[in-house]
C-alpha cells in the first residue's frame, strides 16, 4: 500500500495543506502560524532563509496571499539569474535615452509592485551598488529608475530569501550590514526536510496525486526497504528533490510496487540506523478489518491457476469504503479519517464506484 501517515482530519487547527505547502509536524505548524502573523503586519520586510528546495518562494507566496496587499502584484526576481549589467534595469526601470537601445520608458518591478509585495529571491548575490539603491527604497520608500532625475514615491512590501549565510557575507564585507539588518527585521528560517521526516509519507501522497491520479497513470507503491531508503536519504534538494523522485517513478513504474533496486542508484547506499523504530512512526499500524472481511483472503478461487488482481483489488476497496461508512453511520469526513484518505479523494471513490448509498442496504 501507499504509505500514510496518521492525520486527525477533524483537528481544524493543524493546516496540513497550507497555500501549496504539505505538512502536519510541529516545526511546519509553527511556520504556517508564523506565515500569517508576519502577513498581518504588511510593512515590515522579511528574510527567508532555507537550503536549495525548501519553498522559500512558496513561503513568501502564502505571505503575500494572507497580507491585506493579497489583490495586487506579487512580483518574484531571482537575483542570481538575472545578469548584473541587467539586474539594475529590470528592478528601477529607466527612462528613455538613459542609455544606448533605451528607446522607450521601461517600468522596474518595484513601481510594478506598488501597493503589492516584491520577492528577492537569492538577495545575496544583489552586487554592492544595487544594494545601496535598494536600502534606499527601504529606507525612503522611494527610487529612481535609471537616468531619471526625479525619485518616484512607492509603497511595496519587500521580502528577501537566501540559502547564504548572509552574516558570513557582511563579515567578508560583500553584503552591507546595514541592509541586512534592514531585510531581517522579521528572520523566517525554513526547515530542511531531513528536519522533519515525519511529512515524507504525507509529501509522497501528494506528489503521488499529483503525478499519477490527475495525470490518468496508476498510483505506485514503496516495499520497506525503499521508504526506509528514502526516510533515511540526505535530501540535500530537500522538497523539490522529494517531488522530482515522486515524478520521475510516476513515468517509469505506475502502477507497481517499487523495490529499492527500482530507486536510483544514489539510494541503494543509505545508511539505515539499526533503530528501525523511526518506520514504524511513518507507517502507522494498519486497523483491524472489519469482521465481514476477515473472510475476503478465504473467498479467493486459484482453481483456474490465477486470479483477476485488479478485479479483485476494486472489490477489496469497495467493500472497505462501505464498511467505513456503515461503521460511521454516513459520515463521509469520519470514514475518510479512518480509512487514511482525503475526504475528496473518499468522494471521488464512492463517486467512481457508484456505490452512494449502498451502506444503507
Amino acid at each position: 500500500m501507499v504509505v500514510t501517515p496518521t492525520i486527525n482530519v477533524a483537528d481544524e487547527s493543524c493546516r496540513t495543506f497550507f497555500h501549496g505547502m504539505v505538512g502536519s509536524t510541529d516545526i511546519m505548524q509553527q511556520l504556517f502560524d508564523m506565515i500569517i502573523r508576519v502577513a498581518d503586519d504588511d510593512v515590515s520586510t522579511v528574510l527567508i532563509r532555507g537550503e536549495s528546495g525548501t519553498g522559500k518562494e512558496m513561503v513568501a507566496k502564502a505571505i503575500h496571499a494572507e497580507s491585506r496587499r493579497r489583490d495586487k502584484n506579487f512580483v518574484p526576481v531571482n537575483c542570481a539569474a538575472i545578469p548584473d549589467d541587467l539586474l539594475e534595469s529590470e528592478l528601477f526601470g529607466y527612462t528613455k535615452g538613459a542609455f544606448t537601445g533605451a528607446v522607450a520608458n521601461k517600468l522596474g518591478r518595484i513601481q510594478y509592485a506598488d501597493q503589492g509585495t516584491l520577492f528577492l529571491d537569492e538577495i545575496g548575490d544583489m552586487k554592492a551598488s544595487l544594494q545601496a539603491k535598494l536600502l534606499r527604497v527601504i529606507q525612503e520608500k522611494e527610487f529612481e529608475p535609471v537616468g531619471a532625475l526625479k525619485s518616484i514615491p512607492v509603497n511595496t512590501r519587500i521580502l528577501a530569501a537566501t540559502h547564504c549565510d548572509l552574516e558570513k557575507l557582511v563579515d567578508a564585507g560583500s553584503f552591507r550590514e546595514d541592509l541586512y539588518y534592514r531585510l531581517s527585521v522579521i528572520p523566517l528560517n525554513l526547515p530542511a526536510l531531513k528536519d522533519r521526516i515525519a511529512d515524507i509519507p504525507l509529501l509522497i501522497n501528494t506528489f503521488q496525486e499529483k503525478y499519477t491520479r490527475q495525470r490518468g497513470r496508476e498510483p505506485f507503491a514503496f516495499s520497506t526497504p525503499a521508504i526506509a531508503a528514502i526516510t533515511h536519504y540526505e535530501w540535500r534538494g530537500n522538497v523539490r528533490e522529494l517531488e522530482n523522485l515522486i515524478q520521475h517513478m510516476s513515468i517509469l513504474y505506475s502502477g507497481r510496487m517499487l523495490q529499492l533496486e527500482d530507486l536510483p542508484e544514489k539510494f541503494h547506499n543509505v545508511t539505515i540506523p539499526v533503530e528501525e523504530k523511526t518506520e514504524v512512526a511513518l507507517s502507522p499500524p494498519t486497523p483491524s478489518p472489519p469482521e465481514s472481511l476477515n473472510t475476503f483472503s478465504q473467498s479467493l478461487s486459484w482453481q483456474d491457476g490465477q486470479i483477476d488482481f485488479n478485479e479483485l483489488i476494486n472489490d477489496f476497496e469497495t467493500q472497505l469504503i462501505v464498511q467505513a461508512m456503515k461503521l460511521t453511520e454516513g459520515n463521509k469526513k469520519e470514514a475518510a479519517r479512518i480509512l487514511n484518505l482525503k475526504r475528496t479523494t473518499l468522494l471521488e471513490k464512492i463517486k467512481k464506484k457508484a456505490i452512494e448509498g449502498l451502506w444503507q442496504k
